[in-house]
């Protein structure tokens, strides 16, 4: 990584609609330790992703960060 360079955050996800055109939407699930009660659940959150594959719902894929496509689009699929 060159200097000034950031990177990029990246999640595993599940397809749950492919209904719009060029737009996905991927829900993530992340353990994360409750900061009272110290236990582990599991944190559930929907990002609208770009791509250009034709997506099927319940297709895995990986989205990373990317430039602003719209208003709510604001990952891309890298794989499937």
């Amino acid at each position: 990584m060159n200097k000034g360079e950031t990177t990029k955050k990246e999640f595993k996800g599940v397809v749950v609609s492919n209904k719009m055109e060029g737009t996905v939407r991927v829900e993530v699930n992340r353990p994360v330790r409750h900061p009272v009660y110290k236990k582990v659940v599991n944190e559930r959150k929907n990002f609208f992703a770009h791509t250009d594959k034709e997506l099927k719902e319940g297709d895995e894929v990986t989205i990373r960060e990317s430039r602003p496509y719209s208003k709510n689009v604001k990952w891309v699929v890298v794989e499937e």
